[in-house]
């Protein structure tokens, strides 16, 4: 556990926080005007590994050389030039800060952090962090990595899961959630919908999927998980017979057969590490995805028929389970930033499947 103070004076800014993975879905902007909870569980913290917000620079004043040192291997609209490395936390767990009006931004139902750090130490005045709460955006604080530091606090221990733990007791995401959306006219409103939690993390696998595809065509197993990816998939990719094959593995599943291409793994929620099979096929491209979106596909998401008195753990048939009354489309932003940030991207048939998306020909995919 750990606690941040200011990097000016040594106040203590937070409540005592334990390090988890930054969640895929940190810097997802997700519809229009929609409300959007707290990013990062109470309690913890992640560190971001990217800069984020202002100030920027365009793709053309970048030289090729120096994205690449960035971890970036094709075009982006444009690069942040802060200073990488903030600790998100959510906001109640901030302590001794003060907001600095100044810096609310171009907002429009919130902050969003737009102009930099917007909240100052109380004791000495310095910007130490950047709120974040605006419509559409998830809604957290990051420290400034250059603006505080992090101390451990003794006699405080978290422990790690083990991967059977995980598997085990491990949160599941739903897939679909109603959504909130500020009041106008006539009031609050809310839709059901897939999840924004889902949408983000299979942007972020689909950008996997398409490397490991290697140009040729992929086959994911039925049900919920073909739902997601299987439709962006036939489309991105050369149409013909499936040619390689994904299948959903990781902790107390029988291993996979010696001639899968893919593996959907999970990663783990504390430390970031993705899933690896005790005996790895030397040849199977792993994907990585979120627990507890793992946790959920590769279960059906229909009730079972069930005669009798129903157990608890069976779902009823009436009514049916709500759901959106659209397909899935994958996070696009999400997609974007992690596909330029794969080497593999360099390949020509990426490429273009990278500047289709920027040109919008795959609007509908996303």
């Amino acid at each position: 556990m750990f606690v941040f103070v200011c990097a000016g004076c040594g106040a203590e800014l937070t409540t005592p926080l334990s390090q988890v993975s930054l969640p895929v879905h940190a810097r997802q902007k997700y519809g229009n005007g929609a409300q959007l909870p707290v990013l990062m569980e109470s309690g913890t913290f992640a560190v971001d590994p990217d800069p984020w917000g202002g100030p920027w620079r365009m793709w053309d004043e970048i030289d090729p050389g120096e994205a690449e040192a960035r971890g970036i291997y094709a075009p982006v609209h444009a690069l942040s030039d802060s200073t990488p490395g903030a600790s998100v936390i959510a906001p109640g767990d901030i302590r001794g800060t003060r907001l600095i009006p100044e810096k609310r931004g171009g907002a429009c139902c919130g902050i969003d952090g737009a102009e930099g750090p917007n909240m100052a130490c109380e004791a000495c005045d310095l910007p130490v962090a950047t709120r974040v709460d605006d419509c559409s955006l998830w809604q957290a604080v990051r420290l400034s990595s250059d603006a505080v530091h992090r101390v451990p606090v003794d006699g405080i221990h978290v422990a790690l899961l083990s991967w059977a733990e995980l598997a085990e007791e491990g949160e599941k995401t739903p897939p679909f959630e109603p959504i909130a959306t500020w009041g106008g006219r006539l009031g609050a409103n809310h839709y059901w919908s897939w999840s924004p939690q889902w949408e983000a993390a299979a942007g972020q696998a689909l950008a996997h999927l398409l490397v490991a595809s290697q140009g040729q065509t992929v086959k994911v197993p039925g049900g919920l998980t073909a739902d997601v990816f299987q439709r962006a998939l036939d489309a991105l990719l050369p149409a013909g017979p499936p040619k390689r094959r994904a299948v959903l593995s990781g902790p107390g599943q029988p291993s996979p057969d010696a001639d899968v291409d893919i593996l959907l793994v999970p990663v783990h929620p504390q430390t970031g590490q993705t899933w690896t099979p005790a005996s790895p096929t030397a040849s199977a491209h792993l994907v990585p995805l979120p627990l507890g979106m793992w946790l959920v596909s590769p279960q059906p998401y229909l009730p079972v028929p069930a005669s009798g008195r129903i157990p608890q753990d069976v779902l009823r048939d009436d009514p049916l389970p709500p759901r959106p009354n659209y397909l899935f489309r994958a996070d696009r932003g999400t997609f974007q930033h992690t596909l330029v940030r794969l080497p593999a991207v360099r390949s020509p048939w990426l490429r273009t499947i990278l500047e289709n998306l920027t040109q919008g020909t795959s609007a509908d995919l996303f």
